[in-house]
């Protein structure tokens, strides 16, 4: 598969429609709505991000709420026909390069516990489990994985990460203008 070059910037409103587009294609019937879209980029504890293909179409977004010292993933999705291609692993480290930014120290969040390959890309980037969350999902009842890391400031996360970072690099060209 030849090198994906992606371009990940803040989420602007300009961009909802495509975001909702990638939120239907991803979540089907279950997905936040355009409001919410609209409320999250007026809400002052929010990072929001999109990455873009070459071509610029809009294949994933992901966001977080930054509070104190803690930031909380509330979502990552990928096209779907873009998946498998280090799209959400780029967007996971815009997040991590967004707390490292904002002096964030922990990074949480909730994962179905049958979404296999997103549990294995955040325990690759650290994410330890703590416990579940019964019957979190609405839509069939399904139970959350609850996921932190470590400070990120601390050598063992960081050394990771960029070790990580490395090697998306390597398969992917990423610029960030976060």
């Amino acid at each position: 598969m030849e090198k994906l070059h992606l371009k990940i910037e803040a989420m602007q409103k300009e961009y909802i429609d495509e975001v909702m587009q990638v939120e239907e294609q991803a979540y089907g019937e279950h997905h936040w709505s355009r409001e919410s879209f609209f409320n999250e980029m007026n809400n002052e504890l929010a990072r929001y991000f999109c990455a873009f293909s070459e071509k610029g179409e809009l294949v994933g977004y992901c966001g977080c709420w930054q509070i104190l010292e803690e930031a909380h993933i509330t979502n990552v999705a990928v096209s779907p026909k873009y998946r498998r291609r280090h799209i959400g692993e780029a967007l996971l480290t815009a997040i991590i390069k967004s707390c490292y930014k904002e002096m964030i120290k922990y990074i949480t969040l909730e994962v179905r516990v049958s979404n296999e390959p997103a549990i294995k890309l955040y325990e690759k980037y650290s994410f330890k489990s703590l416990g579940t969350r019964k019957g979190y999902y609405q839509d069939n009842n399904e139970d959350a994985l609850i996921m932190w890391t470590e400070n990120i400031f601390y050598d063992k996360f960081k050394n990771r990460y960029e070790e990580n970072l490395k090697n998306l690099e390597e398969k992917a060209g990423i610029s960030y203008k976060i």
